[in-house]
């Protein structure tokens, strides 16, 4: 098997007990390259995209790229893919931490999981020992609880657990995989597929770490990279200080950080929520990495309520901070140290949160519906926690709210307050403040997302150079390539954030020397181009239709009413059927077969 792979693919049947062994080829190695790629490859090829997200037909993913585990920078990712139930289309959420290494390390490019439980279950994984364990003393657990117990159980601290908590466990829409009890499988209802087959953990312990053919080259180029990593003021100066709550200002001063439901971009008290403030109040204690990771961004906080955990990062923290209106940044950090406990993906649930409020403050929502519960007013720091835990457990309106933020405003006749593309909420950058990052939002394939083209890069940072926020000249060309290159970074196992620094060249560098396969720039891109256009195939054979590559009608039609960005609005129209032409689709969005065929897709 080629340089760094493990060769090595466990498939988990969960209805019959059955475990079996795979070896990949290695043309598909290559073609797919690992991780977002194989793990897309093989549910392709696994079932029914038209099958319920919920139903035992859909397999459920764990796959790792060829440079997790090793020393290369931020060497630890992994990904978890399956079909949505949060928008019924591809899942493909991304995590760091240490259990990607591990599994990596035990000898497994992947674990597919097939079928459904009859009673609670966890796998046990010890290099060639693998094992379906019982998990009943585990259900209804949190995080936290289950890795431990977990840990305790196995009598070896130096395992890694991914697992789900109650969230998952009641197939809440927004329910995530936890890992390292602070790293976050977060996007698409990953969790909750993870809690309707019933699987509540995997444990792994690995003794054997991959090696590339040629050591020598390859620590070379792992010394190179590392260089430009620390020379970069980004990765090698504001992440370090104050991870990736060093956005909030930045982004409220250029005026696209969403407030109270997006209705504004500018928050008069981001000042109290920053980054800066979580310093300034003695709330952060240090700062932490993944696996291999020489960025090290996580942020180990501490509160004075003697809640201690990891966060909030800069999306959590806006999700329950400016997205709700909320400036207690005691009340921000406690929810999302719940979220991580309960298993919810702090985008999702801040958001659909704000989403109750804005149908709550408009009479939409009844008070009646509230029951017990707080009003659900911006600002109400005992509302975001009160309806986050009601959410995870499906508590009175919590049940509603665990439908993520479409499925709620539909339920009291107002989809327009959904803040969602394709029926996942939208992250911290209001779309009409960027409008290459808007066309980003509108055409993921996962929905409201801002890692699948995150143009933030160049149209507010500068990197890799300064573009018009507000033009849409070329928006679609890059917006192809960052969606290419990222689904290369998500496929060979590293940080998305290694490319605030990285060029094509260099991920390329590492690929070839980890692998042995001797790619070329172009054939390197080629295979990201692949991936998109193969999730798109499965999103359409789901049922999407291209109209779906849109924004909620509020980025469209109403102007950004204060900040750098008034009287803008999202001109999608402008972008879209260029960006179709750029991708080789015809003009309804659909890939054309001559793009399927040059693509080996046909």
């Amino acid at each position: 098997m080629p340089g760094t792979y493990a060769g090595c693919i466990l498939r988990v049947n969960l209805t019959e007990g059955r475990i079996e062994k795979e070896r990949p080829s290695e043309e598909v190695l290559r073609t797919y390259i690992g991780g977002r790629g194989l793990g897309s490859y093989y549910l392709w090829r696994m079932m029914d995209p038209t099958a319920d997200p919920f139903s035992p037909e859909n397999p459920l993913i764990f796959a790792t790229g060829p440079l997790t585990g090793t020393p290369a920078p931020t060497g630890g990712r992994y990904m978890v893919l399956c079909k949505s139930p949060l928008t019924g289309l591809i899942a493909c959420s991304n995590s760091g931490g240490k259990f990607g290494a591990e599994l990596k390390a035990a000898g497994y490019d992947m674990v597919v999981f097939e079928g459904e439980a009859r009673e609670p279950v966890y796998l046990f994984i010890q290099d060639d020992r693998v094992e379906l364990r019982p998990a009943e003393h585990l259900w209804g657990l949190d995080t936290h609880e289950t890795t431990d117990r977990l840990l305790e159980e196995i009598g070896d601290e130096r395992a890694r657990v991914a697992c789900i908590g109650p969230a998952g466990e009641n197939r809440v829409r927004l329910a995530c995989v936890i890992n390292d009890k602070h790293r976050a499988a977060g996007r698409s209802g990953v969790g909750a597929v993870m809690g309707a087959k019933k699987l509540k953990a995997i444990v792994v312990r690995g003794t054997r770490r991959p090696e590339a053919p040629d050591k020598q080259v390859f620590m070379d180029f792992i010394r190179q990279k590392l260089g430009i990593l620390e020379k970069n003021p980004v990765t090698g100066e504001g992440l370090p200080r104050l991870g990736t709550k060093v956005l909030d200002s930045i982004i409220n001063e250029n005026g696209l950080y969403p407030t109270r439901n997006f209705q504004t971009g500018v928050f008069d008290s981001t000042h109290e929520v920053s980054g800066e403030a979580l310093v300034e109040k003695g709330y952060l204690k240090k700062n932490r990495g993944c696996y291999a990771c020489p960025i090290k961004c996580a942020r180990v906080t501490e509160l004075p309520t003697r809640s201690k955990g990891e966060g909030p990062e800069y999306e959590s923290g806006w999700a329950y901070g400016a997205c709700c209106g909320v400036k207690d940044l005691i009340a921000v950090t406690e929810a999302n140290f719940l979220c991580n406990r309960l298993g919810l993906d702090t985008i999702s649930a801040g958001v659909t949160i704000a989403c109750a409020m804005e149908l709550y403050e408009k009479g939409y929502l009844p008070k009646e519906d509230l029951g017990p519960g707080p009003e659900l007013h911006f600002g109400s720091s005992e509302a975001i926690l009160y309806y986050t835990e009601a959410m995870a457990y499906r508590r009175g309106l919590g049940d509603k709210l665990a439908e993520g933020s479409l499925r709620l405003a539909r339920a009291y006749g107002h989809p327009e307050l959904s803040m969602s593309v394709k029926g996942q909420e939208l992250p911290a950058y209001d779309p009409r403040g960027a409008q290459g990052h808007a066309l980003g939002y509108a055409t993921s394939n996962r929905g409201g997302c801002h890692v699948r083209a995150y143009l933030i890069s160049p149209e507010i940072l500068g990197v890799p150079e300064k573009l018009d926020p507000q033009s849409t000249e070329g928006k679609a060309q890059w917006v192809k390539i960052f969606q290419d290159l990222t689904a290369v970074i998500d496929s060979i196992g590293l940080c998305l954030f290694t490319s605030f620094a990285l060029s094509v060249e260099d991920y390329r560098d590492l690929l070839s020397a980890a692998t042995g396969f001797d790619y070329t720039v172009e054939e390197m891109m080629t295979c990201g181009e692949r991936i998109w256009n193969l999730e798109r195939l499965f999103n359409l054979r789901a049922g999407m239709d291209p109209s779906q590559d849109t924004l909620p009608k509020r980025m469209l039609e109403e102007p950004m009413p204060e900040g750098p960005n008034k009287g803008a609005v999202v001109r999608l129209s402008e972008m879209l059927p260029e960006y179709y032409r750029v991708r080789g689709w015809d003009e309804t969005g659909q890939p054309t077969p001559d793009k399927l065929k040059a693509l080996g897709l046909a």
